[in-house]
Parts: structure tokens; sequence; C-alpha cells
């Protein structure tokens, strides 16, 4: 799932709930249908009364709906502290972590570690690679994906976190969150930055 369909869903389960329970509330007046089906028409005063109530009942749903709906805008606008999508912003750092211990101290190809293109996609795949990277490096981060693509490293972790990077070279990718042991607070990627990846 994208990341930009999740606050969508989740509005769309609140307003759903909240209409639900609105819905519930509402009750058809006492005798109602028992009026409908006689033959009797009920002496106009009273039929404009009982208009009345229920156009009162339905304009009382219809602020309640819009109520609902203004609270679900509410829990998931963009606040004011909300940095803006800026792919320029590598304010904060990771650094590469690489299971296997006997690689550690080598900067060879078979101890390089691939930075991806999509975090969306399998990490393996021979397309998916936008650079390379070593145990010790220290990148410039900008944000980072919580539900990319799972991965697994060699000691057994898994994580489905990946953050945007940059290496030395000046290589943006995604660094899957097993390829390191990050303890930097990073800002949560905007649809657009892990649509647009590099």
């Amino acid at each position: 799932m994208r990341p930009d369909a999740e606050p969508d869903d989740r509005v769309a389960a609140l307003l759903r709930d909240r209409l639900r329970a609105a819905d519930e509330e509402i009750e058809t007046p006492p005798g109602l249908w028992e009026r409908v089906r006689s033959a009797d028409a009920p002496p106009r005063r009273a039929a404009i009364g009982a208009r009345l109530r229920t156009g009162w009942a339905i304009a009382a749903a219809a602020v309640l709906v819009c109520a609902v709906a203004l609270g679900a805008w509410w829990l998931v606008r963009p606040t004011a502290d909300t940095p803006p999508a800026d792919r320029g912003r590598f304010d904060a750092s990771v650094t590469v972590f690489n299971a296997e211990g006997p690689c550690r101290p080598l900067r060879t190809l078979e101890c390089a570690l691939r930075l991806a293109k999509d975090p969306y996609a399998e990490y393996a795949a021979p397309g998916n690679t936008a650079g390379r990277v070593w145990h010790g490096d220290r990148l410039a981060a900008a944000c980072v994906v919580t539900r990319g693509t799972m991965v697994t490293d060699e000691s057994g972790i898994s994580s489905t976190r990946w953050y945007l990077v940059r290496n030395r070279e000046g290589a943006e990718g995604w660094l899957p969150g097993v390829r390191t042991r990050n303890t930097a607070e990073l800002r949560t990627c905007s649809a657009d930055e892990a649509r647009n990846s590099p």
C-alpha cells in the first residue's frame, strides 16, 4: 500500500463509523407508518408540525455529518510544523551498518551494500540500484518511509523502514532500515518523495 493511501483509508473508515452511528440515532416518529397507511389524512396543522420535526431531524443529521467530516479533516490536515516536501533537505544523518562482521572493515564490491531506487520494489531486483555504501559510512538523510518492502539482513533482523539518503559521491537512494542502527529522529517522507524515487 502506498503511503498516500493510508490517511484516506483511515478518514473513510472514521466517516463510515460516524455516519453509521448518526443513522442509528435517527428514529422514525412514533405512529408515522400507521398514519401513512390510514385513509384518514391528519389535520393540516399536525401534518405541518410533523414536516417541521422531520425537517429539523434532517438538518440536524446534515450538521452532524458536516461536523464529522470537518473533524476527520482536522485530524489528518497538514500542520504548520510539518516541513515542506523538499528533496534537497538532507539535514540528518544515518550510519551504515553491515550485519556481516568480516565485511565491516573492507571496502570491496563484495562487501558493498546497495542503495535502492524504489523502497516498494524488491531490494535485490537487478534494476533497483542507485549506488553503493559500506559499513560505517555516514550518509545524509532526508526522511523515512515506514511501510516499504520488508528486508531481512544476514543476522535475521527484518524491517519495512527505508531511509532516503545521499552518499559521499552524491548518489541519492533508499537505504533499508536493517542496514543502519539509526538513533536520529527523521521526519516521515511525503507521498511525493516516496513516489518520486531517485
